[in-house]
């Protein structure tokens, strides 16, 4: 994926004429009917204006991105060592939130108009990978030297992407409404509650394990009067503990 890495609050004036004429184009005609030639004869401006600032057709579409991957990879690279790694990647998606917030029709037209087009479906999917891959190249370094710390970094970027992105698509196709912060924040939770560790643990150790967490439980229906006795980890998310106890019953 490569578009202009201008900031958002710097792009110049003909950047922006570019993109309007593009989106308008697209929603009167459709993408596939839209060239260069007719959103640059829109804007006013000549074909190599248009690629001064977008490589192809489909950059046009995410123009904010690059700005925003350059944002995130600042934001990572200013962390303190003592930062708690999993909340850390969780602010840095929250950037990617905000992006989209800052122009919720914006937002809303580019997300239908992906759902129709199959080659910007796939390079919304580069995107996204491009953005996955700077929260694991962070973690890889916080992480460097534990068990399965290259392990742990990619599954943990992957969940903060995958959740982000369950709650920006629920906003988006209620058209924008509602409290899209909320929303992220709410995903962003199960993915901190699952991973999260403590922010005072150093990074090139694991952490110490706590005390167990003992649970008891009665039996399944057709043994009513059986125990039921699990054994985990204090600290262990709800979703471990709910699975490792209809395991258990399952197996009683």
């Amino acid at each position: 994926m490569s578009s202009s890495s201008t900031a958002p609050s710097e792009k110049p004036p003909m950047r922006d004429a570019l993109v309007a004429a593009a989106f308008q184009l697209f929603l009167e005609r459709g993408y596939e009917q839209t060239t260069v030639d007719d959103i640059v004869a829109l804007a006013g401006v000549g074909r190599r204006s248009f690629f001064r600032y977008f490589p192809s057709k489909e950059d046009v579409v995410f123009p904010d991105h690059e700005g925003c991957l350059a944002d995130m990879t600042a934001f990572l690279a200013a962390s303190e060592p003592g930062a708690e790694p999993v909340r850390r990647v969780c602010d840095a998606a929250r950037l990617v939130l905000r992006m989209y917030a800052e122009n919720p029709t914006f937002s809303v037209q580019r997300y239908r108009l992906t759902k129709k087009v199959p080659g910007l479906r796939a390079y919304e999917l580069s995107v996204v990978w491009r953005y996955e891959r700077a929260l694991a190249e962070y973690l890889r370094g916080r992480y460097a030297g534990r068990p399965d710390g290259t392990l742990r970094a990619d599954v943990v970027a992957a969940a903060v992407v995958a959740a982000h992105n369950n709650a920006l698509r629920s906003w988006l196709r209620s058209d924008g409404q509602g409290d899209a912060g909320a929303t992220v924040d709410h995903a962003l939770g199960y993915v901190q509650s699952a991973f999260g560790t403590d922010p005072g643990a150093p990074a090139s150790a694991p952490a110490p394990s706590p005390a167990p967490a003992v649970l008891f439980g009665g039996g399944p229906a057709e043994h009513p009067d059986d125990v039921v006795v699990l054994v985990s980890r204090r600290d262990a998310p709800l979703w471990r503990v709910v699975q490792e106890v209809e395991t258990a019953f399952g197996r009683a």
